[in-house]
Protein backbone atom coordinates (compact mmCIF):
# COMPACT_ATOMS: atom_id res chain seq x y z
CA UNK A 1 0.00 0.00 0.00
CA UNK A 2 1.44 3.55 -0.81
CA UNK A 3 -1.32 5.18 1.26
CA UNK A 4 0.20 8.88 3.40
CA UNK A 5 -1.48 9.49 6.95
CA UNK A 6 -0.49 12.49 8.84
CA UNK A 7 -1.41 12.50 12.35
CA UNK A 8 -1.53 15.44 14.69
CA UNK A 9 1.68 16.06 12.60
CA UNK A 10 3.72 19.88 13.91
CA UNK A 11 6.75 21.53 13.12
CA UNK A 12 8.04 23.83 15.05
CA UNK A 13 11.55 25.86 14.68
CA UNK A 14 13.88 26.60 17.26
CA UNK A 15 13.18 30.41 17.19
CA UNK A 16 9.29 29.06 17.93
CA UNK A 17 8.00 29.86 14.59
CA UNK A 18 4.97 26.78 13.91
CA UNK A 19 5.71 25.67 10.29
CA UNK A 20 2.68 22.92 10.61
CA UNK A 21 0.22 23.04 13.49
CA UNK A 22 -1.43 19.71 13.98
CA UNK A 23 -2.06 18.45 10.44
CA UNK A 24 -3.92 15.17 10.27
CA UNK A 25 -5.03 13.73 6.88
CA UNK A 26 -5.21 10.60 5.16
CA UNK A 27 -4.01 10.34 1.09
CA UNK A 28 -4.93 7.21 -0.80
CA UNK A 29 -2.61 4.69 -2.59
CA UNK A 30 -2.41 6.19 -6.21
CA UNK A 31 -3.93 9.26 -4.99
CA UNK A 32 -2.84 12.48 -7.18
CA UNK A 33 -3.21 15.30 -4.59
CA UNK A 34 -2.02 19.17 -4.77
CA UNK A 35 -0.90 21.09 -1.63
CA UNK A 36 -2.51 24.82 -2.46
CA UNK A 37 -1.73 27.71 -0.54
CA UNK A 38 0.50 31.23 0.22
CA UNK A 39 3.92 30.83 0.53
CA UNK A 40 4.63 29.94 4.26
CA UNK A 41 1.70 28.29 4.78
CA UNK A 42 3.37 24.97 5.45
CA UNK A 43 3.10 22.74 3.11
CA UNK A 44 6.40 22.50 1.30
CA UNK A 45 7.71 21.84 4.86
CA UNK A 46 5.32 18.71 5.14
CA UNK A 47 6.94 16.99 1.66
CA UNK A 48 10.19 17.88 3.30
CA UNK A 49 9.33 15.86 6.41
CA UNK A 50 7.98 13.16 4.21
CA UNK A 51 10.82 12.36 2.59
CA UNK A 52 13.33 12.75 5.58
CA UNK A 53 14.95 16.57 4.97
CA UNK A 54 13.20 18.36 7.54
CA UNK A 55 12.89 17.05 11.46
CA UNK A 56 9.51 15.98 12.74
CA UNK A 57 8.70 18.05 16.30
CA UNK A 58 5.67 15.90 16.57
CA UNK A 59 2.57 13.43 15.22
CA UNK A 60 3.16 10.35 12.79
CA UNK A 61 3.88 10.16 9.71
CA UNK A 62 2.85 6.68 7.96
CA UNK A 63 3.25 5.24 4.29
CA UNK A 64 0.75 2.62 4.63
CA UNK A 65 1.49 0.20 7.44
CA UNK A 66 5.08 1.74 7.91
CA UNK A 67 5.73 4.03 10.74
CA UNK A 68 8.19 7.09 8.58
CA UNK A 69 9.29 8.32 11.59
CA UNK A 70 11.88 5.11 12.19
CA UNK A 71 12.80 5.04 8.93
CA UNK A 72 15.98 6.48 7.74
CA UNK A 73 15.85 8.80 4.48
CA UNK A 74 17.41 6.42 2.51
CA UNK A 75 15.15 3.67 3.47
CA UNK A 76 11.95 5.36 2.42
CA UNK A 77 10.14 4.34 -0.63
CA UNK A 78 9.58 7.57 -2.06
CA UNK A 79 11.18 9.79 -4.81
CA UNK A 80 11.48 13.55 -4.39
CA UNK A 81 11.56 16.46 -7.41
CA UNK A 82 12.66 19.50 -5.69
CA UNK A 83 14.40 22.61 -7.76
CA UNK A 84 17.90 21.20 -7.03
CA UNK A 85 17.80 18.20 -9.40
CA UNK A 86 20.98 17.07 -8.32
CA UNK A 87 22.04 15.50 -11.31
CA UNK A 88 25.68 14.85 -11.87
CA UNK A 89 27.80 17.21 -14.93
CA UNK A 90 30.08 14.81 -15.46
CA UNK A 91 28.15 11.37 -16.09
CA UNK A 92 26.30 11.06 -19.09
CA UNK A 93 22.49 10.71 -18.84
CA UNK A 94 22.60 6.66 -18.21
CA UNK A 95 24.28 6.84 -15.35
CA UNK A 96 22.63 9.45 -13.87
CA UNK A 97 19.56 7.63 -13.62
CA UNK A 98 21.65 4.64 -12.58
CA UNK A 99 23.43 5.15 -9.56
CA UNK A 100 20.56 5.21 -7.20
CA UNK A 101 20.15 1.55 -8.73
CA UNK A 102 23.78 0.97 -8.35
CA UNK A 103 24.24 1.87 -4.91
CA UNK A 104 21.36 -0.98 -3.88
CA UNK A 105 23.66 -2.98 -5.60
CA UNK A 106 20.72 -4.45 -8.57
CA UNK A 107 22.29 -6.45 -11.15
CA UNK A 108 23.27 -4.98 -14.32
CA UNK A 109 20.69 -6.46 -16.44
CA UNK A 110 17.83 -4.87 -14.23
CA UNK A 111 19.57 -1.29 -14.22
CA UNK A 112 19.58 -1.38 -17.66
CA UNK A 113 15.88 -2.87 -18.24
CA UNK A 114 14.63 -0.09 -15.24
CA UNK A 115 16.72 2.79 -17.23
CA UNK A 116 15.41 2.31 -20.84
CA UNK A 117 11.91 1.30 -20.10
CA UNK A 118 11.65 5.08 -17.96
CA UNK A 119 13.84 6.59 -21.08
CA UNK A 120 11.14 5.79 -23.20
CA UNK A 121 8.33 6.35 -20.72
CA UNK A 122 9.91 10.38 -20.97
CA UNK A 123 10.90 10.57 -24.23
CA UNK A 124 14.70 10.41 -23.79
CA UNK A 125 15.49 7.20 -24.97
CA UNK A 126 17.89 9.61 -27.65
CA UNK A 127 19.82 11.36 -24.91
CA UNK A 128 20.93 8.38 -22.86
CA UNK A 129 24.85 8.47 -24.10
CA UNK A 130 24.96 12.26 -23.84
CA UNK A 131 26.57 14.68 -21.07
CA UNK A 132 24.05 16.88 -18.65
CA UNK A 133 26.04 19.64 -20.50
CA UNK A 134 24.79 18.86 -23.62
CA UNK A 135 21.18 18.36 -23.17
CA UNK A 136 18.88 21.21 -22.61
CA UNK A 137 17.23 22.38 -19.17
CA UNK A 138 13.68 20.80 -20.06
CA UNK A 139 15.78 17.41 -20.39
CA UNK A 140 17.65 17.31 -17.09
CA UNK A 141 14.37 17.77 -15.51
CA UNK A 142 12.78 14.77 -17.53
CA UNK A 143 16.22 12.80 -16.46
CA UNK A 144 15.55 13.89 -12.94
CA UNK A 145 12.07 12.43 -12.82
CA UNK A 146 13.38 9.46 -14.75
CA UNK A 147 15.96 8.73 -11.95
CA UNK A 148 13.11 9.32 -9.12
CA UNK A 149 10.75 6.47 -11.28
CA UNK A 150 13.68 3.84 -12.11
CA UNK A 151 13.44 3.55 -8.38
CA UNK A 152 10.45 1.89 -8.24
CA UNK A 153 9.08 4.86 -5.35
CA UNK A 154 5.62 4.12 -3.46
CA UNK A 155 4.98 7.66 -3.81
CA UNK A 156 6.49 10.76 -5.54
CA UNK A 157 6.73 14.62 -4.18
CA UNK A 158 6.99 17.68 -6.45
CA UNK A 159 7.92 21.07 -5.14
CA UNK A 160 6.43 24.33 -6.84
CA UNK A 161 10.09 25.25 -7.99
CA UNK A 162 10.90 21.96 -9.83
CA UNK A 163 10.24 23.66 -13.17
CA UNK A 164 11.42 26.61 -12.37
CA UNK A 165 9.00 28.87 -13.29
CA UNK A 166 9.70 28.50 -16.97
CA UNK A 167 5.54 28.12 -18.39
CA UNK A 168 6.33 25.73 -21.54
CA UNK A 169 8.26 23.17 -19.01
CA UNK A 170 6.08 23.55 -16.29
CA UNK A 171 3.24 22.48 -18.41
CA UNK A 172 5.16 19.36 -19.89
CA UNK A 173 6.21 18.40 -16.30
CA UNK A 174 2.85 18.75 -14.97
CA UNK A 175 1.72 15.87 -17.86
CA UNK A 176 4.66 13.75 -17.47
CA UNK A 177 4.12 13.89 -13.65
CA UNK A 178 0.37 12.94 -14.55
CA UNK A 179 1.39 10.46 -16.54
CA UNK A 180 3.60 8.74 -14.08
CA UNK A 181 0.43 9.19 -11.71
CA UNK A 182 -2.15 7.66 -13.92
CA UNK A 183 -0.11 5.25 -15.93
CA UNK A 184 2.41 3.74 -12.97
CA UNK A 185 0.14 4.26 -10.10
CA UNK A 186 2.66 5.87 -8.00
CA UNK A 187 0.87 8.39 -5.42
CA UNK A 188 1.57 11.66 -6.19
CA UNK A 189 2.04 14.72 -3.58
CA UNK A 190 2.32 18.17 -5.05
CA UNK A 191 2.78 21.53 -4.22
CA UNK A 192 1.84 24.53 -5.52
CA UNK A 193 0.75 28.07 -5.12
CA UNK A 194 -0.59 28.73 -8.72
CA UNK A 195 -4.63 28.85 -8.10
CA UNK A 196 -4.90 28.80 -11.87
CA UNK A 197 -3.08 25.87 -12.46
CA UNK A 198 -4.51 23.97 -9.14
CA UNK A 199 -7.97 24.00 -10.73
CA UNK A 200 -6.74 22.82 -14.19
CA UNK A 201 -5.26 19.83 -12.70
CA UNK A 202 -9.29 18.68 -11.46
CA UNK A 203 -7.32 16.59 -8.25
CA UNK A 204 -8.08 16.73 -4.75
CA UNK A 205 -6.68 19.65 -3.14
CA UNK A 206 -5.66 20.02 0.45
CA UNK A 207 -5.29 24.03 0.88
CA UNK A 208 -3.68 25.21 4.00
CA UNK A 209 -3.26 28.45 5.41
CA UNK A 210 -0.87 29.31 8.70
CA UNK A 211 0.42 25.61 8.88
CA UNK A 212 -3.31 24.14 9.23
CA UNK A 213 -5.51 22.76 6.45
CA UNK A 214 -8.37 24.83 5.80
CA UNK A 215 -10.04 22.25 3.27
CA UNK A 216 -8.93 18.90 2.06
CA UNK A 217 -12.37 19.02 -0.51
CA UNK A 218 -14.69 21.23 -2.49
CA UNK A 219 -11.15 23.80 -3.44
CA UNK A 220 -13.37 26.04 -5.17
CA UNK A 221 -15.88 26.90 -2.68
CA UNK A 222 -13.80 26.80 0.25
CA UNK A 223 -11.44 29.06 -2.01
CA UNK A 224 -13.45 31.70 -2.68
CA UNK A 225 -14.55 31.77 1.45
CA UNK A 226 -11.46 32.79 2.72
CA UNK A 227 -10.95 35.23 -0.18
Amino acid sequence: MASVTFEHLTKTYPNGFISVNDVSLYIEDGEFVVFHGPSGCGKSTILRMIGGLEDITSGRIYLGKDLLNDILPRDRRLAMAFQNYMLYKHFNVYDNMALGLRLRDLPRTVIDSRIKSAAGFLGITDILGKKLKAISDAQRQKVALGRAIVCQPKVLLVDEDFARQDEDRRREMIEDILRINEELGITVLYVTNNYEETLSLHKRVVYMKDGRVISSAAFQREYNSEN
